[in-house]
């Protein structure tokens, strides 16, 4: 099999943007789907923050729009899973389950995996009620009581985001202690639309049999006792796991596992880029993932400007 000039590593905004991208640039990109095709926008509903659709669009609406527009401009896209990747020499190696590909330069777009409760429920009404993004989806719930699970900063950040819009503010964590900063504390405390419930964890979200959510039962873990709460959404905040498995020991991340990158998209590794959630820990939106995107084809494309065998056709 001929070396590629891009291979994409990933299927998400971040990753279909890069594809559209190098496509243009005709550098006929590879892109590897992954796990899970079409990334976190797969599992959200109506999608309404995205440049260009004012009235919303539906997240696995969108992705299958950014898909059709790569592979219109020449961009292949295969059904498969990468099972490990050799940075060590160019061209790079990666290894799929079906198969082995070498190329001259490599984008990662492999996003990170919004750390859930792990009980039936909460994956049966994601989208539907359930969230792992206040900023994505608060807006949703204007006028109405929910709940915020988590004891970090980022969760004390998302209560206070939602309280602009829900009416009351449930935070909800296992221990009486929080990992959260105390200035984040003392704002939480301080925010008279948040309630904050310690020594509790959810037991079950209510109603999968309605399909949206109508309330959480609570379990306390000092006794075991069972409350019930009327809550109409339940956002999860206890963290993000970046997909970067595949490249420890290669690649520089920080201390959180993120691909570190700098001059844009660069990697430590001349030819690899990464886009997308996968090194931004701090935005995680589907539009900034996009635009990292766009800046790692592009970095992608110089980069193949210096290399005599880059082949554009």
């Amino acid at each position: 099999m001929s070396t590629r000039n891009v291979i994409i590593i990933g299927s998400g905004p971040a990753g279909l943007t890069a594809a559209l991208y190098s496509a243009r640039a005709n550098l006929n990109p590879l892109v590897i789907e992954g796990l899970e095709s079409g990334g976190q926008l797969m599992l959200t509903t109506l999608v309404e923050n995205f440049p260009g659709h004012r009235d919303g669009i539906m997240g696995p609406d969108l992705m299958g729009e950014m898909r059709a527009q790569a592979e219109k401009f020449g961009a292949a896209i295969v059904q498969s899973h990468v099972t490990s990747v050799d940075l060590c020499s160019s061209p790079f190696v990666v290894k799929t389950s079906d198969g082995e590909y070498t190329t001259r330069s490599l984008i990662i777009a492999t996003g990170a995996s919004a750390k859930l409760l792990g009980i039936p429920s909460e994956r049966q009404l994601m989208g539907h009620g359930v969230s792992t993004c206040a900023t994505c989806d608060g807006y949703f719930f204007r006028g109405l009581e929910i709940a915020v699970v988590g004891g970090g900063d980022s969760a004390m950040e998302e209560a206070n985001f939602l309280t602009k819009f829900a009416s009351k503010v449930t935070l909800i964590h296992r221990r009486d202690t929080f990992r959260a900063s105390k200035i984040m504390q003392d704002k939480v405390r301080a925010n008279p639309k948040i309630e904050v419930r310690t020594n509790a964890v959810v037991h079950e979200i209510k109603d999968t049999g309605k399909g949206e959510v109508t309330g959480i039962v609570l379990q306390d873990t000092n006794t075991g006792a069972l409350s019930e709460i009327p809550v109409a959404g339940v956002f999860v905040a206890i963290g993000h796991t970046p997909n970067t498995s595949l490249f420890k020991g290669q690649l520089e991340l920080d201390a959180d596992g993120y691909i570190v990158t700098h001059e844009g998209a660069k990697t430590n590794i001349a030819g690899v880029f990464a886009c997308g959630d996968v090194q931004d820990h701090i935005y995680r939106q589907a539009i900034t993932a996009a635009g990292s995107g766009c800046m790692a084809a592009l970095d992608a494309e110089h980069y193949l400007d210096g290399i005599p065998e880059t082949l554009h056709s």
